[in-house]
C-alpha cells in the first residue's frame, strides 16, 4: 500500500497515483537506478538512499543488528553535518536523536515517510520530466510494443 503524502488531510487521487508510481519505480531494479541517477545529477541522492537503507533496516531480526544498523543510519543521514544528511524538521530528527540509544525497527519510520513525501511532490514529477527517465522509457521499448514497465 502506498504511503500517504498528507498525513492530516484524505490525499488527492493525484497523489495517491503518484505514491503509487513511485512505489512501483521503487521496486523496479531499472527505475531505482535510473532515479538514484537522476538524484545524483540532482545532489539529492541521500533521499534514496536513505529510504532504502530504512527499509533494510526494518528487514532485520537481530537486536545487535538493529542496534548497529539504527547507529550507522543516524550517523549517515540523522544526525547534524552527517555525511548524507537528509532535510527532516527539528521534531522529527530531535526524536530520533532522543531514542536512538534504544533503537526499534520503527524509529526512522516518520523521517522516512517524510522523505518518501519529499521524493513523490518534488523529485519524482521531475525525474518523469527528464532526460534519464525518457532513456529508460526508450530502452524498454521493443519496435512499437512497450515492454511492461510498472510506473509507466
Amino acid at each position: 500500500m502506498p504511503v500517504k503524502c498528507c498525513f492530516y488531510r484524505s490525499p488527492t487521487t493525484e497523489a495517491v497515483a503518484r505514491s503509487e508510481n513511485m512505489d512501483s519505480l521503487l521496486t523496479s531494479q531499472a527505475g531505482l537506478d535510473a532515479f538514484r541517477t537522476f538524484l545524483k545529477s540532482e545532489f539529492s541522492e541521500e533521499n534514496v538512499e536513505f529510504w532504502l537503507a530504512c527499509e533494510d533496516f526494518k528487514k532485520t531480526e537481530n537486536a545487535e543488528k538493529i542496534a548497529s544498523k539504527a547507529k550507522m543510519i543516524y550517523s549517515e543521514f540523522i544526525e547534524a553535518d552527517a555525511p548524507k544528511e537528509i532535510n527532516i524538521d527539528f521534531s522529527t530528527r530531535d526524536l530520533i536523536s532522543k531514542n536512538i540509544a534504544e533503537p526499534t525497527l520503527k524509529c526512522f519510520d516518520e523521517a522516512q515517510k517524510l522523505i518518501y513525501c519529499l521524493m513523490a511532490k518534488d523529485s519524482f514529477p521531475r525525474f518523469l520530466k527528464s532526460e534519464i527517465y525518457k532513456k529508460l522509457v526508450n530502452s524498454k521499448q521493443v519496435g512499437n510494443q512497450k515492454k511492461w514497465f510498472p510506473f509507466l
